[in-house]
């Protein structure tokens, strides 16, 4: 289930459809544990929720509702443009923009829409959900153009689900500002060659994250047919996807908590994974590390450098652990001892499956001749 509802992501991402919309409770479970980290995380913040649907968003009702408790200094949300969605279901007008005073007929389709939180609008004695004051953009709220940039230049933290299929550009509008933000993303894009110097730069790491690292995700009904059974729900209205996370460079508990390990010796002897206890570590033919394909099972004691699942970064400790580079084809991280010809990449494919091929045996860690998954090279720190 969990391969079908990844490659629909990566569909999805093909698509351009980019029509997910993220449930409350896993925003609340995610910004509670910031909150629980530093209390005064968004106190006199201006925060920035681009990308967004506010009149139909859980982004915007969490930090509206929120907005006192959180000592919140200005709320800004923005919406996307009909017109200019690659992917259209059929319009809705929300009630709440037709029967408003600002409602123009001709740019409902056409404009973005920014809503604004900063004072107690309708006099009620508190500021919430119902003090939002909006007004149409000038253009249509694509976070690339200048008119959402200086939203984004005023703003101290960016919280959204950007579109799937920009991220890595989103990602840069982020991080070339300088901005705190909390964004989700693919799990597969700490790989990309834009990603992974900031995780190993310490600028950019994974979240709290969702619960049993299930995902589960509101879409527009017209989109459902589009989703294998068991990835979508009729009932719920939502699809599940597992290679999904949270993505930030705000502090939470859980990024400090160093794993409980064992030693390798009683790893190999009582790790509850057969391949650890019948294989042990072995070295890689082309890096001088060793790999273990389990993060449960890193060895305590072992000082020299480990290939490591990417999940690993889920419970990656920075004070416990640095992180080294990849195992990846273009050597970005100058840590390959050995580089295969194309010819040697010919004959292993020709070894492994009795014809002609390449197995590309550059891009992975190798051992004993054979590629293991992606992985991350990494170091205790003593």
């Amino acid at each position: 289930m969990s391969k079908m509802a990844n490659t629909n992501l990566s569909d999805a991402k093909n698509a351009k459809n980019d029509e997910f919309y993220t449930q409350y409770a896993d925003i609340q479970k995610e910004v509670n544990a910031y909150i629980e980290y530093d209390p005064n995380v968004f106190k006199d913040k201006t925060i920035l929720l681009p990308c967004d649907d506010p009149e139909w968003s859980n982004f915007t009702k969490f930090f509206a509702q929120n907005f006192e408790n959180f000592g919140i200094r200005k709320l800004i949300s923005t919406s996307y443009a009909y017109d200019k969605k690659r992917v259209k279901g059929p319009y809705q007008l929300s009630f709440f923009e037709e029967h408003s005073p600002q409602f123009d007929k001709s740019k409902t389709k056409s404009h973005g829409k920014i809503f604004m939180l900063t004072r107690d609008s309708n006099k009620s004695g508190k500021i919430d959900i119902d003090d939002l004051e909006w007004k149409y953009l000038k253009g249509d709220g694509d976070f690339r153009s200048e008119e959402v940039t200086k939203l984004r230049d005023e703003a101290d933290i960016i919280v959204t689900n950007p579109p799937f299929s920009l991220f890595k550009e989103f990602l840069e509008w982020l991080v070339t500002a300088n901005k705190k933000f909390l964004i989700i993303g693919n799990k597969n894009c700490v790989t990309y060659k834009e990603v992974f110097p900031l995780i190993q730069n310490n600028q950019l790491w994974t979240g709290n994250g969702f619960s049993n690292g299930n995902a589960f995700f509101r879409i527009p009904d017209t989109e459902a047919r589009d989703y294998a059974n068991g990835v979508y729900d009729a009932t719920t209205g939502l699809v599940k996807f597992r290679n999904v996370s949270w993505f930030t460079n705000l502090e939470h508990g859980r990024r400090h908590q160093p794993l409980q390990l064992m030693t390798m010796a009683d790893n190999i002897r009582y790790s509850k994974h057969k391949e650890v206890r019948e294989k042990g570590y072995p070295h890689y033919d082309n890096y001088d590390a060793i790999e273990v394909p389990y993060t449960d099972a890193i060895p305590s004691d072992y000082n020299g450098v480990m290939g490591v699942p990417v999940s690993f970064l889920d419970k990656f400790c920075p004070e416990q652990f640095e992180i080294l580079g990849m195992c990846e084809n273009l050597d970005l991280y100058g840590l390959k001892t050995r580089v295969y010809t194309a010819q040697e990449c010919r004959d292993r494919y020709f070894e492994l499956f009795g014809k002609k091929g390449v197995y590309d045996l550059n891009a992975a860690g190798v051992v004993n001749g054979t590629k293991v998954y992606q992985r991350i090279l990494i170091r205790t720190k003593r």
